[in-house]
């Protein structure tokens, strides 16, 4: 049987999704709590792996195994093993044809920026703080150059590890909600760090350290270097997975970012 889930966590204190033999992962607590529920190693997959200090409200994962449980056995024994940090949304079965990373055709992440003079004290490992006024209107104006299907080389990482630098963003939008300013993007796949580098160069032509036009400049040059600027990872969440109706995968309906009241 295959088995489908999502997942929501906080990633503050893990060193990102994948497994990692000396530190603290998401993959390794999904795991291990979801074997104790099958008594055998379960092995799971992720639409797409976060980095340390990066959160999800709506990681997809899928498992295999020939253990019976009902649904929400899977679910209710997951997150009874499971730390405060990370829990299981939902669990259903899927068809044998399904695969988390490989069957998505979008995924959408959101970064959120505390924008005021003074750090926060309340939610400090959940955004990112910038105390330079950022103008929406030239981040937004920025952001249209990004849009479409490019060679992103200049905004991944260096040791970024796709054979293609080539992805198209669907949704590239920019609010501002009282202090908080949230970037949304939403597209076909994501290169290593490219959210982040993307945040970062949007962050500076917001604050006036450089022109609307600079956030194409660095697209054309297809060089790393032209660009430099990774925005931190605490402010930045993978929202939402999409997959072709046939799957039936529910949708993140909250598939942009809402603050906590």
């Amino acid at each position: 049987m295959k088995i489908v889930a999502a997942v929501e966590y906080c990633g503050t204190h893990f060193c990102g999704w994948q497994r990692l033999k000396s530190d603290r992962s998401v993959q390794q607590c999904v795991e291990e709590a979801l074997s104790r529920v099958a008594n055998q190693p379960i092995k799971v997959f992720c639409a797409g792996r976060t980095d340390a200090g990066v959160h999800a409200r709506y990681q997809i994962i899928h498992f295999e195994t020939d253990v019976r449980r009902k649904m929400h056995s899977w679910l209710f024994g997951a997150n009874a093993n499971l730390a405060s940090d990370v829990s299981l949304i939902w669990v259903k079965p899927v068809a044998d044809d399904f695969h988390a990373r490989f069957s998505a055709i979008a995924r959408t992440y959101s970064y959120l920026i505390l924008n005021r003079p003074a750090r926060a004290g309340l939610y400090h490992p959940l955004l990112t703080w910038e105390y330079r006024p950022l103008d929406i209107s030239l981040m937004s104006a920025a952001a249209r150059y990004l849009q479409g299907l490019h060679d992103f080389t200049s905004y991944r990482a260096q040791a970024c590890q796709s054979s293609s630098p080539m992805r198209e963003i669907h949704q590239l939008n920019i609010e501002r909600r009282g202090d908080c300013v949230i970037i949304n993007i939403r597209a076909n796949a994501f290169l290593y760090h490219m959210v982040r580098n993307i945040a970062g160069v949007l962050i500076a032509i917001g604050c006036g350290k450089e022109k609307v036009e600079w956030a194409r400049q660095v697209l054309e040059a297809k060089n790393r270097a032209a660009a430099g600027v990774t925005a931190p990872p605490n402010g930045l969440y993978l929202v939402n997975i999409e997959y072709a109706e046939r799957f039936e995968i529910p949708g993140n309906a909250l598939s942009n970012f809402h603050l906590p009241a």
